[in-house]
């Protein structure tokens, strides 16, 4: 299926100009206290929180993001502890295989970078467990480098403000990467300013399900507005539910073993979930081969060693 293709960019300087002073004079005035955003915070700190902000919400990360940050402030830090500590630590984020992948991160950041995060988006790239996504935001945000960074609220916010609809596309599109490259401030610092409060707009403002319109700063130059908010006429989203799915039970296996001191024996898991032996067998030979819980050879579990 082609990809739904971009709206096209604002080509008059004046009106590209018009947008980066509302969105950067309305970020100067009501964006969030956030400790990653602070002028002292390193390069692994805004690495560890935009690992952790990946489709959870800031209210959820800011207690984990503080505790990482306390007990591994570097990333050699992390990468002296065994694997299962970070899994420990990541508490109930949700979808823990991020804090497996900040390790190896932490790991190949000691191994092959002294212990530094790289300004260079190439080497952001090629570290384990780190996207376009994660990469583009690190050397904006920690490095003032400039790339677009194309999160789901800059996706709305394109959507509604340049193109005209209410929502996006389902997935990321080609279109919608060039429109937001298109869209950036030459100067790279105003760039990654830019990016941060495209974010912070479609985060706080232009929200999916209840847009505060009239508090936003282009409201006189959105698209979607002029054309009298049209109601999103694409597939509806689907609404995940949680009790009963396997999310949930991996969820209360890996609870078990985060608070054993050591390994835990197959009765302490079948107690945490009674309901479906099947499944609660398919969740555990699942975060197995996630590489989330390790099998012993005495017939125990525990958190990852190495």
């Amino acid at each position: 299926m082609p990809s739904t293709p971009a709206p096209a960019t604002p080509q008059d300087p004046a009106t590209l100009d018009g947008l980066h002073r509302a969105v950067l004079d309305w970020y100067a005035a009501e964006a969030r206290d956030l400790p990653w955003r602070e002028p002292g915070c390193s390069p692994w700190g805004v690495l560890v929180s935009e690992v952790m902000l990946q489709q959870t919400p800031v209210a959820r990360v800011l207690p984990r993001w503080r505790e990482w940050l306390q007990r591994w402030p570097t990333p050699a830090a992390l990468a002296a502890d065994a694997p299962g500590e970070a899994v420990r630590a990541w508490d109930r984020l949700g979808y823990p295989r991020r804090a497996l992948r900040l390790h190896a991160a932490a790991t190949a950041l000691t191994a092959e970078h002294g212990g530094e995060v790289p300004e260079d988006h190439a080497a952001l790239l090629a570290l384990p467990g780190v996207g376009a996504y994660t990469a583009a935001a690190v050397a904006a945000f920690a490095f003032r480098r400039r790339h677009a960074v194309v999160d789901t609220n800059v996706r709305r916010v394109q959507a509604r403000a340049v193109g005209g609809a209410a929502e996006p596309a389902p997935a990321l599109t080609a279109g919608e990467t060039r429109l937001a490259e298109a869209l950036l401030p030459q100067d790279p610092a105003t760039a990654a300013r830019w990016s941060v409060g495209v974010m912070e707009l479609g985060a706080l403002v232009c929200t999916a399900r209840s847009p505060r319109c009239p508090a936003c700063p282009l409201l006189d130059r959105c698209a979607w507005v002029a054309a009298g908010r049209p109601a999103h006429d694409g597939p509806a989203k689907r609404v995940q539910r949680w009790a009963g799915t396997d999310r949930q039970v991996r969820g209360r296996l890996l609870a078990v073993l985060r608070a054993a001191d050591g390994p835990v024996g197959a009765g302490e898991l079948e107690a945490a979930w009674t309901t479906d032996a099947a499944q609660r067998a398919r969740c555990l030979d699942g975060l197995v081969a996630d590489g989330l819980v390790e099998p012993l050879a005495d017939g125990r579990f525990a958190l990852p060693s190495s």
